[in-house]
């Protein structure tokens, strides 16, 4: 049994590892990486980054798409297949499942109730979601939420891709997760310490419509996707599929001692609501981290949360390392790199932006194993290039 939490970290041997790209004989090379119109390269050089997803599709992955913005201009490539069966290129604008970058949105969600004193972020959660805690539950504030420092115990499920293949279209409601969560000790006293999970976000997603009176995913169109003319950005809710122009995600599993690539483009995304079920695309994820880094999303005094870390220790004993809905990556010199990562069965991707917005990356990866213990190689080569590069 594992506890489910989401992806928290870059793998850190990405910026000085070479990597070794295998491409097994079943599967044809695809075309090389494409580089998008409206994107002007200026005086960039993409070479690394076109190196970091060249020769897919492979054991690893069967595309990438890459966008980099940076003051010597911008470049946007993809490599790979739509899909195995037709071997078709990766459609232009293709969408994807963002995972854990959902958190993104829902932090800019629930900032945006702040800013408009529908609630506050020291406001007991208790106080508006009466009832979904037990009653000798210690207070968790809106703060603690989105900053990982709530200690709400995530559940416990099956080991196993079988379990998860098997069970790829159950529904979940919010309601059920955290009753599920709540049958594993309190993590530790809220406000303590500091773990990435799931749990916060699936909260705040309640709270998101209990304030609002509507559902989480037309309060993130309402609020953001329309607004920014994301034509791309949608929660699914029930709908297990991608809609619109999409490349297909698949999974390793190994069966009789061979390895199979299952397609897992299809899968209800019950599971992570408000925290990992956003699908959306390279250009509506630049255009919203722009908007919001800008405070145009959210209003500065609000958006100070999300470059703001607590002053508690991680539970492994280091410092703090995510703000609300971001992740702090130092950079030498002190200069702070913001990132989010996310994964689903299928599908890898990142966000990344300094502060000023001066540089700015997105990828997107159809892993063969996204959600193994490691980031997959192509990932690896891909956050590699993009630093050496900044």
């Amino acid at each position: 049994m594992r506890i489910v939490n989401g992806r928290t970290a870059l793998v850190a041997t990405a910026l000085a590892t070479v990597l070794t790209v295998v491409t097994p004989g079943a599967v044809t090379a695809a075309p090389p990486a494409r580089s998008a119109a409206g994107c002007r390269p200026g005086t960039l050089d993409p070479g690394p980054l076109r190196q970091a997803i060249a020769g897919l599709p492979n054991s690893d992955a069967t595309s990438a798409q890459v966008r980099i913005i940076t003051p010597d201009g911008c470049w946007t490539g993809a490599t790979g297949v739509r899909d195995l069966r037709s071997q078709a290129p990766v459609p232009p604008h293709a969408r994807f499942r963002i995972g854990s970058v959902t958190k993104v949105f829902t932090a800019a969600l629930v900032l945006q109730l702040v800013a408009e004193g529908r609630i506050g972020l020291a406001d007991p959660v208790q106080r508006h979601l009466p009832g979904l805690l037990p009653a000798d539950y210690p207070t968790v504030t809106v703060r603690q939420l989105l900053d990982h420092t709530n200690g709400i115990p995530s559940p416990t499920m099956p080991d196993g891709i079988e379990w998860q293949l098997a069970h790829r279209y159950d529904r979940w409601t919010p309601e059920q997760i955290v009753r599920l969560g709540l049958r594993n000790p309190r993590q530790f006293a809220p406000g303590t310490k500091q773990h990435y999970t799931n749990m916060g976000y699936i909260v705040a997603g309640l709270l998101v419509e209990k304030v609002t009176g509507h559902a989480y995913a037309r309060e993130l169109d309402r609020r953001i996707a329309r607004p920014l003319r994301l034509r791309d950005t949608y929660a699914p809710g029930d709908d297990p599929r991608i809609l619109g122009p999409h490349a297909h995600g698949y999974q390793a599993v190994v069966r009789d001692g061979a390895t199979e690539l299952m397609d897992a483009t299809t899968w209800s995304q019950t599971f992570t609501p408000a925290s990992g079920n956003v699908i959306s695309s390279l250009a509506d994820l630049d255009t919203f981290v722009t908007a919001l880094f800008a405070g145009r999303v959210v209003p500065p005094a609000q958006l100070a949360e999300m470059f703001t870390l607590p002053a508690v220790p991680d539970v492994s004993g280091g410092p703090a390392r995510y703000s609300a809905g971001l992740t702090a990556f130092p950079l030498p010199g002190g200069e702070v790199l913001w990132i989010k990562t996310g994964s689903r069965f299928g599908y890898l991707t990142g966000v990344a932006s300094t502060r000023d917005g001066r540089f700015r990356t997105q990828y997107s990866i159809t892993g063969t194993d996204a959600k193994g213990e490691e980031l997959s190689r192509t990932a690896q080569a891909v956050i590699g290039a993009a630093l050496g590069m900044l």
